[in-house]
């Protein structure tokens, strides 16, 4: 058994009240943590990975909504709800290519940032780890283009690939050094 698979078995056998914390810093969707506290136990973490996209993509927009709220704009450090010293770690971590950018991309990224809001009514979400405030302003230019329909399922296939990553980071997984291509 890997080590991996060895902290899911541990994971499996803690109460729901343990449980769900660890949960909720990789997916702020309170219908997605119940989702997979429901489906434990997995026995192994590619098992829980396929349990956690299906919970993920069968959730409705709202649920999804919830989960993007749980995050903080590209280039700030607060969300707009509470998050669990794990989840505010891992979004320092994975906003560092912002964190570096120069004063004018941070000033289009905080512009951007608000257009985006204003159009869709939520964060600017994208998965941020290996890119640099550039090519996550690009992206974020790409995506104004998109209809609200459109530009939601894009938003929820970023929150995924975030989930997958923490959960990975989670459970001392080494594909969570893994940059997005």
């Amino acid at each position: 058994m890997s080590d991996a698979d060895a902290a899911v078995a541990a994971f499996d056998a803690l109460p729901p009240h343990e449980a769900a914390p660890m949960l909720e810093a990789c997916c702020g969707s309170t219908a997605w943590v119940n989702g997979i506290l429901v489906r434990r136990p997995f026995t192994s973490l590619s098992v829980l990975l396929r349990a956690a996209e299906n919970v993920w993509w069968d959730l409705t927009p709202d649920d999804w909504r919830e989960a993007f709220d749980h995050h903080p704009r590209i280039g700030e450090a607060a969300a707009t709800v509470r998050q669990g010293e794990s989840a505010r770690a891992w979004s320092a971590d994975e906003q560092r290519g912002a964190s570096s950018a120069d004063d004018d991309t941070r000033r289009q990224l905080v512009q951007g940032n608000h257009e985006y809001e204003r159009r869709f009514g939520y964060i600017y979400l994208v998965c941020a780890t290996g890119r640099t405030a550039e090519e996550m302003l690009a992206m974020l230019r790409q995506r104004l283009a998109n209809d609200p329909e459109t530009e939601l399922r894009v938003a929820a296939g970023e929150q995924a690939k975030i989930t997958r990553l923490r959960l990975l980071k989670m459970f001392g997984d080494d594909r969570s050094a893994a940059t997005n291509s």
